[in-house]
């Protein structure tokens, strides 16, 4: 009860998203979770943790469906911005720890190795094309949304929570959180 998230003033407020898979995470049917998390200036505004609605051949087949999901929420955080006069200037940068992934969704040419992935989540190769979103490359040691798909370490987890702005308040006598 004492944890929550501490949003301060900052000079730039820019939308940025980390997404991850877990590969075949659930022993009763093998399919993947998919997460997301984005912040905007100092703390996180939105996350998602959800079981994929198929089975995922591959953990790159697995890590492009989540970035597919994640800028499809990118997109809908950018339009909700521009109505409260927030409009995002560039493509919203997502960070992805799978280097084939990114490459999938740079590259608008099919190919028989990625014919099998259903074609709505090659939306994010028109999305990366228009200029609206580019997949970044971030290790698996800053990958933040790793807390939303597998086990961590008591250090991990708390580097992760404190990267999402997530702090610990200090309680007060008397005051009713």
């Amino acid at each position: 009860m004492e944890y929550g998230i501490m949003y301060s003033k900052v000079p730039d407020l820019t939308l940025c998203g980390f997404t991850d898979s877990d590969w075949a995470s659930s022993l009763d049917d093998r399919k993947s979770v998919s997460a997301s998390v984005f912040t905007l200036g100092s703390g996180v505004i939105t996350w998602s943790s959800k079981k994929q609605p198929m089975t995922a051949l591959s953990s790159t087949e697995a890590e492009y469906v989540a970035a597919t999901s994640a800028a499809c929420q990118a997109i809908w955080l950018r339009r909700l911005l521009a109505e409260v006069n927030q409009e995002q200037v560039g493509a919203t940068e997502i960070f992805c720890d799978n280097v084939a992934a990114i490459s999938m969704s740079k590259n608008p040419a099919f190919h028989s190795r990625t014919k099998h992935i259903d074609i709505r989540h090659h939306f994010i190769r028109d999305l990366v094309a228009e200029g609206k979103i580019t997949l970044e490359y971030c290790s698996t040691h800053e990958q933040v949304a790793d807390i939303l798909t597998k086990s961590l370490s008591k250090e991990k987890f708390c580097y992760f929570r404190s990267m999402m702005g997530v702090r610990k308040f200090e309680l007060r006598e008397g005051v009713e959180y």
